[in-house]
Formats: structure tokens, sequence, C-alpha cells
């Protein structure tokens, strides 16, 4: 879609358009036979463009409880913060009283700031910028936040001069992290690259950079910032750089809805050096959530619920008593034994076992192979762990959770 097709959409005919295409259900994959019957009541241009929004909107549902009022496109979605995460983010910037969004597009995060404090959202591209304009009109959010078009990369010392109050104006700075539709996890390559806020941090130290949560870590060493990864319903889903006022630990893990958070003002060298006692599997084991995985916070959450690990390289925790955290799931252990296929087939046959879920860290195996050389018909249901202990392969069976 275009600047002057976006613009058409706003017209009523536009508007009925939309209308008449979302009684359709659009999906992507059915794109021909519905804009055939749009464009017999609209124009092509207009069919086209209402479709594609009814399509988007259908998707962005997933990431937006108000999706059916927003305007998207298909990159802009794709990459845009989910509401909880962007609503959740933004509380952070209460004590400022204005945020400058960096690289807003469609505003999906302008949008949860706006809601916490003055925003001015600043984008080159014309047709976010007019749908960022269009979503914060659906949301009533207009008083309390402006845009401006410009090239963050060339003019941004301008909105220094202008705003330049480091007690009472914060950033927040999303880079695009593709580059030909290609997702890019170094720093240096994303557009522009980070080391562009080396020139702002002087100015308005507040500052939040949203980066890939599968981000380069030693890439991020000679900045002084918080880093933080988030999850969404046991997914990771971003990772925050919070500089200056808003930095308040060194790593922290936060889990979504919540926000449930654990932190570590540790460096990485002092992270890596702690170490958990090693043990056998006990009565119960515990997966951490991917953010604190990520985070690098195994061994203090492992510290914090008195959990031992099977190998100091494989982020999975046991205990012998049931413990009730947000940071990791648990399963009772059934029994556990090196591993051999033709044991675990006789011992889950035993126990009337016909469907397994098979989980894995450290294990070259395939879960959907072993599932299949495995051959069962039972009527129970188990979970299967391939890991190892001490750096032995072991298989570890539990009960469903």
């Amino acid at each position: 879609m275009d600047y002057k097709t976006f613009q058409t959409l706003l017209t009523p005919l536009g508007q009925e358009a939309i209308l008449v295409a979302t009684e359709f259900l659009p999906r992507e994959v059915d794109f021909l036979s519905h804009y055939q019957s749009l464009s017999r009541l609209f124009p092509p241009d207009i069919a086209r463009g209402a479709l594609e929004t009814a399509i988007l909107r259908l998707e962005g549902q997933t990431k937006f409880p108000f999706a059916d009022s927003l305007y998207f496109t298909r990159e802009a979605l794709e990459q845009t913060t989910s509401w909880e995460i962007a609503h959740y983010r933004a509380q952070r910037y209460q004590p400022f009283h204005r945020v400058l969004d960096l690289g807003c597009s469609i505003g999906g995060d302008s949008m949860a700031l706006a809601e916490t404090t003055d925003t001015i959202g600043i984008d080159r591209d014309s047709l976010r910028l007019a749908m960022a304009y269009a979503n914060m009109t659906a949301l009533s959010l207009l008083d309390r936040i402006d845009f401006i078009q410009a090239d963050i990369a060339n003019t941004l010392p301008f909105f220094f001069s202008r705003y330049a109050a480091p007690t009472s104006t914060a950033l927040f700075f999303d880079p695009a992290r593709r580059v030909q539709n290609r997702r890019v996890y170094s720093v240096n390559d994303y557009q522009p690259p980070l080391s562009i806020i080396h020139g702002w941090l002087p100015k308005l130290p507040g500052l939040g950079v949203k980066i890939s949560p599968g981000v380069f870590l030693h890439e991020l060493e000679d900045y002084d910032a918080e880093i933080e990864f988030i999850s969404l319903h046991g997914n990771l889903k971003e990772a925050v750089l919070w500089f200056g006022p808003l930095k308040t630990s060194r790593f922290r893990a936060t889990l979504l809805p919540g926000p449930h958070t654990f932190t570590s003002d540790l460096s990485p060298s002092e992270l890596a050096k702690q170490k958990l006692p090693i043990s056998e599997p006990q009565a119960h084991l515990f997966e951490p959530d991917p953010a604190i995985l990520r985070a690098g916070l195994v061994v203090p959450l492992g510290e914090r619920i008195g959990a031992y690990q099977l190998d100091e390289d494989i982020a999975y925790l046991t205990a012998s008593r049931s413990i009730n955290t947000p940071f990791a799931k648990s399963w009772a252990i059934e029994t556990w034994f090196p591993f051999g296929l033709k044991r675990l087939r006789a011992y889950l046959r035993e126990k009337n076992v016909g469907r397994v879920t098979v989980k894995k860290r450290g294990s070259p195996l395939q879960p959907e192979r072993l599932i299949r050389d495995l051959r069962l018909n039972g009527e129970r249901e188990r979970v299967v762990f391939l890991t190892h202990l001490r750096g032995k392969a072991i298989v570890i069976v539990c009960f469903p959770r």
C-alpha cells in the first residue's frame, strides 16, 4: 500500500470498503478470490487497500486487543511490539514530561507512551506516519502526541536543541532490525546502527532502545546499560537497553503477564563464575523461562529457589520439593535413567503410555523422530526430557503439568 491509497481508505468510500472486506474474515491465502469479489463493488486501489487492511487487522489481534480499529503495513505489523509489552515498557517513562519516540513507525509504542506522558513520534516514512496519526485518532490520543517526519540519523540534533531538558525529556529508540526483509542480530547492522546513540546520550541520557532478543551480547559490553529480556506467555519476544536514569539494574528478565521480574547487578564475568551444586534428578524438574535463560540468570534463580543443576552446561534445575515460582515451569519426576531407546520404550509401554511430549537440552535427538521410534499406543501421557547428567545422556520421565 502506498500513501495515496491509504488516504483513500480514510474517505467514506474507503471506510465502507473496509467494512465489507472485514465481513469476509479474509486471510492472505485467499487474497485473490476476495479481491475479485471486492473489486466488483469498489475501485481496484480501494478494494486492494481495504482487503489488505482487513487481513492485517485480523492478524493484528494477536498483538493488539483493539486491532480492528488500527492500520498496518505487513512489515510494520511484524516488527511492532505487542500491546502488553509496549504498555509495560512505557511505565518506566512515567517520571518524564515528554518522550521522543524515534522511529515510531505506525505508532505501536507511541500508543502506550502517549498514555503515560506527552509523546513526539518521529519517523521518515510518510505512510507509516499517516497510519500512526490515524491510529492515535482511533484511540483518542491525539491530544497527547505530535508527529514529525524526519530522518533521525541526520536531523536529530535539531530536536535536541529544542527539547534538550535531561530531567524532563527521554528517548525511546526503535532501530530497524531487518535488511532486505532478513532479520539482523548485530547491532552494527541496525538501521541506523546502535552506535548512533553515542551522540545522543550526553544530551539526553534517559534512553531506552528496543533490540533483538537474539542480539550478540558481546557487542553490548561497552554500553553502560541495563539489558532487559521480556517474555510474553512463555515466549521470548523482545530485549531493551536502558540508559541513564532509566537504568535500574545490570540484567533483568521480565515475564508477562505479571509483570514478574528477576534482576542481577553482577557483571557478565561475575555471572559466569557462579555455579550451582550438581545433583541427580530429584522429585521435581524445573525449566527456567526463556527470558531467564537469555539474561544469564539461571544460577541466581537456582540459588533463590534452592535448586540444583543436572549439568553445569544444561539449564534444567531440580529440587526435592515443589516450588511455586513464575520464573520456571515445573514437572513432577516419575523416574530417570541413562538414555536407551529400548529401555525407554519398554518403560513407557509398561506404564501404558501412548502420548508423549519430548523436550530436550544438550541432546542431538529429534523429538519427532524419537516419538515415531517409540511406537506407543497406550492411554496415558508423559513428558520425556532428553538431557545430560554430569555430561552423560539421560532421560527423565515426568508427569504432565
